[in-house]
């Protein structure tokens, strides 16, 4: 029977829209307020990513908002620097209270952990029904049963909640990582060269899952990528927007992305972790070693850090 109704809401993202030639992508970030990086101070970064947002055209992006973080010494100031955001016209929702995987705490304590972010969340200004599972994690990692993820789905659909998928995973974090590391071990960094390295794994990302859409639903939904607070947007985000614009990609806001037939759609998937599409394509009949991008695989971001950015300079591991 599920399969069925998976089957009968992928007919219905295919036939909803028609077939389009145009590709386009909104913006979303997670963990916010997050933790300060190696570059620059958390206001410092703020102001420069909302500027950035708006020196490249991003009328609306969408912050998925941990207010737990705010608890944590670096989360001092960290109410303002999120009401800046919406000030400049960007919308904030649910990225639950404390950051915790679905599979590690189950569906009773994580849709409590919501609530209690969506008790925070209540009434303020931007602020939009969606949820995003930490990690991307729906609950069926370690080879868990379907039980919690379906638990929880329930639960968000009771309270009215969207799922806040994303479809482009950019893999921010983990070059961000790199970064800072890289940083704090005194080692040189070719600026340059990071800032390619992150365009590229950025481009390639959402390139591919343009691909991924077109073979499996037959048409282009708006992208929805995932990305952090972090410093590397605050320096190249406009570097990234501009190479998509250069391969045909237009910006959508969020508001649009989550009015996209896809939205819809509940695969009845194991494989949810490298999101929407990836998932939609799982239940298909795709094997995950044919959804996952080359440039989200750690070592292959590893391996160019290295050799790109820090060439003689270092090594981390």
């Amino acid at each position: 029977m599920k399969r069925l109704l998976v089957a009968f809401l992928i007919i219905l993202a295919l036939a909803a829209t028609p077939a389009t030639a145009q590709k386009r992508i909104a913006f979303s970030f997670d963990d916010v307020p997050r933790r300060p990086g190696a570059f620059m101070t958390s206001e410092q970064r703020t102001q420069r990513l909302i500027a950035a947002l708006r020196r490249s055209g991003v009328r609306q992006a969408a912050f998925f908002l941990t207010p737990g973080h705010l608890e944590q010494p670096w989360g001092a100031g960290g109410e303002a620097r999120i009401a800046a955001y919406v000030r400049a016209g960007h919308v904030i929702a649910n990225h639950s209270y404390a950051h915790r995987g679905l599979s590690r705490i189950g569906a009773e304590a994580y849709l409590a952990d919501i609530d209690r972010a969506s008790a925070w969340l209540a009434g303020r200004r931007g602020y939009r029904p969606w949820f995003r599972y930490p990690f991307l994690d729906e609950g069926t990692r370690r080879g868990a049963e379907p039980t919690a993820r379906d638990a929880v789905r329930a639960g968000l659909a009771q309270r009215r909640l969207l799922n806040g998928y994303v479809t482009v995973d950019s893999y921010d974090w983990y070059l961000d990582d790199l970064a800072n590391r890289a940083r704090a071990a005194g080692h040189a960094m070719d600026m340059a060269a990071l800032r390619d390295l992150y365009v590229e794994i950025v481009v390639d990302a959402a390139e591919f899952a343009d691909r991924l859409a077109v073979q499996t639903l037959g048409r282009r939904p708006v992208q929805v990528v995932l990305m952090h607070e972090t410093d590397l947007e605050a320096m190249f985000l406009p570097d990234a927007i501009a190479a998509l614009r250069r391969r045909g990609w237009r910006i959508a806001t969020m508001d649009q992305a989550y009015r996209d037939p896809i939205a819809r759609v509940v695969p009845d998937a194991r494989y949810l972790g490298g999101g929407r599409l990836t998932a939609i394509a799982n239940a298909a009949g795709r094997p995950p070693s044919e959804l996952v991008p080359a440039l989200n695989e750690e070592a292959t971001i590893l391996r160019l850090f290295n050799e790109r950015v820090l060439r003689q300079a270092g090594r981390i591991d």
